[in-house]
C-alpha cells in the first residue's frame, strides 16, 4: 500500500462517526447493512450519514452494491488488510513479535 492511500484512510477513519460506520460494517461481515439500518442504528440523519459514507469509499474501505432499492454498504476486508499490514509491516522491528509487543 502506498502510503498516500494509508493517509486518505486513516483520514477517513478519524472521525467519530466514521469510525462508528466502519466498525459496524466489519462486524456485519461481507453481506454488509443497508444505508437505513446504519442511520437507524446511530441515529444519524441521511445526508449526513450519505457524507460519511462517501468519504468511506473514496478512501477505499467501504464498497456499495444496489439489491433493488436499497444501497448495502460492506466492509472492503481487502483494503482493510492492506492498511493494517502497512501500518505492522515494520513492527518489533523486523522480529517476530510476543505476547508483551
Amino acid at each position: 500500500m502506498e502510503k498516500q492511500i494509508a493517509i486518505s484512510a486513516l483520514a477517513a477513519l478519524a472521525h467519530d462517526t466514521r469510525i462508528d460506520i466502519y466498525r459496524m460494517l466489519v462486524e456485519a461481515g461481507p453481506d454488509g447493512l443497508a444505508v437505513g439500518e446504519i442511520g437507524d442504528a446511530l441515529s444519524v440523519p441521511p445526508a449526513t450519514l450519505n457524507h460519511h459514507l462517501v468519504q468511506l469509499k473514496q478512501a477505499g474501505l467501504v464498497s456499495v452494491e444496489r439489491q433493488g432499492r436499497k444501497l448495502i454498504h460492506s466492509a472492503d476486508y481487502t483494503q482493510m488488510d492492506k492498511l493494517l499490514s502497512y501500518l505492522t509491516e515494520n513492527c518489533c522491528q523486523g522480529q517476530s513479535c510476543g505476547p508483551n509487543c
